[in-house]
């Protein structure tokens, strides 16, 4: 499997080495941080991570079974779960038998996101999640991205094409999987050095309070949902019995004695 050699890997290849910056690690950092969180709570039984070997995703979750996938693995795979080399275009497990699948920075450098979206879909079960972390193109590191490429340079992977977190909805929805939530993140302007990032990591708290649609990164959870698929369980209750209307029955001397007196008239009367 580690000679299998996909035309896609020299962008994730980029991408590895672009993480290697104080930028890059500024972004990771916060991802590990809120990914953290959000897997967490995410219960099953298998789990898969696609791409970025530098950030284990699942670290917090506690699914038995984690696997790690990739076009090509990394060194840094090694200490990560169970790894396996494969087409990104298609995922070497069957049908319905994911619970989680987490795809950080991995669409943005495919030539054809789609298709894993629709691998994806795919492999989870009914119910299933799927979180991703992507490069926000409206944000100042996208808007700075953009005018190093005008002038021939890059400040983010240059191979990458950012997408829109809207796009990204409208891919997932496609799909029948439907978002749960999205998260944007890393505020700060877009500087090289280590030393102005912490100056300007003030601007966190500031990001998320008066725009919080334009942090640098995003991450999206979505779930599968499948139509007509109804979750079944106990009842919550007891179906009451349809009884007939009742009949008043008088039981006191009295009302004997005229039941008598009325039987006995009408016996006479026969």
């Amino acid at each position: 499997m580690n000679e299998f050699q996909p035309a896609c890997a020299p962008h994730i290849i980029d991408l590895s080495e672009w993480l290697a910056t104080p930028g890059g690690q500024y972004v990771l950092a916060w991802e590990r941080a809120r990914l953290a969180q959000l897997t967490a709570d995410i219960f099953g039984f298998n789990a898969l991570q696609i791409g970025l070997p530098q950030l284990d995703t699942l670290a917090a979750n506690r699914m038995p079974h984690k696997f790690y996938g990739d076009s090509n693995l990394h060194p840094r795979a090694a200490v990560l779960n169970l790894s396996l080399a494969h087409d990104l275009a298609e995922l070497p497990f069957a049908s319905h038998s994911l619970d989680l699948v987490v795809l950080p920075h991995v669409l943005e450098f495919l030539p054809e996101p789609h298709q894993l979206l629709r691998e994806v879909e795919r492999v989870l079960i009914p119910e299933g999640q799927v979180i991703i972390c992507g490069f926000n193109p409206a944000s100042l590191w996208g808007l700075r991205q953009l005018s190093a490429r005008l002038r021939g340079g890059k400040f983010l992977p240059q191979d990458g094409e950012l997408i829109s977190m809207l796009r990204l909805k409208d891919w997932l929805k496609l799909l029948n999987m439907h978002v749960l939530r999205g998260h944007f993140g890393c505020y700060v302007p877009p500087v090289h050095s280590q030393k102005w990032l912490q100056r300007w990591a003030f601007m966190e708290g500031a990001g998320e309070r008066w725009w919080p649609y334009f942090g640098a990164v995003y991450i999206v959870q979505a779930v599968k949902r499948v139509k007509g698929m109804h979750l079944i369980g106990p009842p919550w209750g007891v179906a009451r019995r349809s009884v007939g209307q009742g009949v008043a029955v008088g039981n006191t001397a009295g009302s004997l004695s005229e039941i008598e007196k009325r039987s006995d008239t009408r016996a006479g009367r026969g």
